[in-house]
């Protein structure tokens, strides 16, 4: 097993890795709207939150030896359904014809007041 604490200037801010990589699996922490270049949170409309986390999972999961196309499955949570709509097309965008299983949960809040956290799932 081994454990993936930083992606360029993406981190981990408290007791967990960005991803752990087990038997040729990445297991990818919940990631947020971050500028991986500053580390500063980039808030903004859904969509563009939503493309940010997108492509700092798409980094990490790159990282780890694998890509989004190899991503199984994602879990996007959302502080509210009415939101939805307007994920799913940027998700279909950024993915195109691959469609990885997926789970939407909404939520309250979501951390430091974020409209979107994503996690995933990918093989290598």
């Amino acid at each position: 097993m081994k454990s993936i604490f930083e992606v360029g200037n993406l981190k981990s801010n408290g007791h967990y890795a960005l991803a752990t990589v087990h038997q040729n699996t990445v297991y990818v922490s919940g990631q947020f709207s971050i500028n991986p270049e500053t580390r500063e949170k980039k808030f903004g409309t859904i969509e563009e939150e939503t493309l940010q986390a997108l492509k700092n999972v798409e980094m990490i999961v790159e990282n780890a030896g694998s890509r989004k196309e190899q991503i199984l499955r994602m879990t996007l949570y959302i502080p509210d359904v009415k939101l939805w709509d307007k994920v799913d097309a940027v998700y279909k965008e950024f993915f195109g014809e691959h469609k990885p299983a997926r789970t939407v949960v909404p939520t309250n809040e979501l951390h430091f007041g974020f409209k979107i956290e994503i996690e995933a799932i990918a093989f290598i």
